[in-house]
């Protein structure tokens, strides 16, 4: 099991990698959404505040904001979304690894 030291030294990416590996190893489906539930708030904290909006709130493309949302889900080892999603990935893996 990895320390909390430990995690906090991999990148975003990786600790994006090691949770979706647990997940999908788990078919842990609780995991998937909570972090398609974060992904607006941490596509603002990434600086992205208009598809944040957008997410939230959406306007003319209501029909495809699932589809954008999971479409996000597959970028969510990327930039700075990555970045912002670092809590999430390091309470799964803390809580999960073993």
């Amino acid at each position: 099991m990895a320390t909390q030291e430990e995690l906090e030294r991999l990148s975003s990416k990786e600790l994006h990698d090691r949770a979706m590996k647990m997940a999908r190893h788990h078919l842990d489906v609780k995991f998937l959404w909570r972090l398609l539930e974060e992904i607006p708030a941490a596509r603002a904290a990434s600086g992205n505040l208009a598809r944040a909006e957008e997410d939230v709130n959406p306007s003319s493309w209501a029909g495809y904001a699932p589809v954008m949302l999971i479409d996000d889900l597959f970028k969510t080892d990327e930039g700075a979304l990555a970045d912002a999603l670092r809590p999430i990935y390091l309470d799964y893996l803390l809580k999960h690894e073993s």
